[in-house]
């Protein structure tokens, strides 16, 4: 149904956390500093005990990592950065889905599939984080994020039609609507968000903005659905999959 996602480097940390431990049902008014003095981060209205997130993270990820490189070296006879020449985040997530990913966790999927998962901002967050330290243990590792363009223009040149749901906006979105300007634009697209179109940002941009861009089709049909996520898109589902 979805040739690929583009995503942040939360979904992956939140993803791989949430494989082994809960987060918890909150509020949007408890005492944050209460919260820190206890561990307990918030997401919101969800609380996340660090115990369920920064130390799973770091006892998992770095690991895996030694065990990709062995394979890597083993597989390819590579070594130094030309270990790492192709290797960017649509393989990382696919390396993780087989290693640790659970059958209810999106690394899982994206791996049996091979479903690419992009992830531009691939070190804004805790997973970015392990990287940066297993680069201080070899100097030579990259993530090769042009590797994930590559697929990306691939992608766009070679689809008949480019259809897109875009969840929230900031980087995944942008880079779903980028690409496609260089086919002149996506065919079809439904945005959900909470964010206002007044302060300019481009989370709260509407997709009739993009046309002027050439990322839409001035042609194309499009809606900006205002709502919850968490809410929407278990309609969306239900709707869809009902049929």
């Amino acid at each position: 149904m979805f040739n690929v996602v583009s995503t942040t480097c939360g979904t992956l940390d939140h993803d791989i956390a949430r494989a082994y431990k809960h987060y918890y049902h909150g509020a949007f008014e408890l005492d944050d500093i209460e919260l820190g003095e206890h561990q307990l981060m918030r997401l919101g209205n969800v609380i996340v005990p660090n115990a369920s997130y920064g130390e799973i993270i770091e006892s998992v990820v770095l690991p895996v990592l030694e065990d990709i490189r062995n394979d890597r070296m083993a597989d390819t006879g590579k070594q130094g950065a030309d270990l790492w020449l192709g290797f960017g985040s649509i393989h990382l997530v696919w390396e993780l889905g087989k290693r640790i990913g659970t059958p209810d966790s999106l690394i899982y999927w994206a791996y049996k599939n091979k479903t690419p998962v992009c992830i531009p901002g691939i070190t804004d967050g805790s997973i970015g984080a392990q990287l940066f330290m297993f680069r201080q243990k070899y100097r030579d590792f990259h993530i090769d994020t042009l590797a994930d363009e590559q697929v990306m223009s691939d992608l766009t040149w070679d689809v008949e039609k480019s259809n897109a749901l875009m969840v929230g906006g900031g980087i995944s979105k942008h880079h779903v609507i980028w690409w496609n300007q260089y086919r002149g634009g996506l065919d079809a697209a439904v945005y959900i968000t909470t964010a206002p179109e007044h302060d300019g940002s481009l989370s709260g941009a509407r997709l009739r903005e993009a046309i002027s861009w050439g990322k839409m089709r001035p042609e194309a049909p499009n809606v900006c659905v205002e709502g919850d996520a968490s809410v929407l898109l278990p309609l969306l589902g239900s709707d869809l999959f009902g049929e």
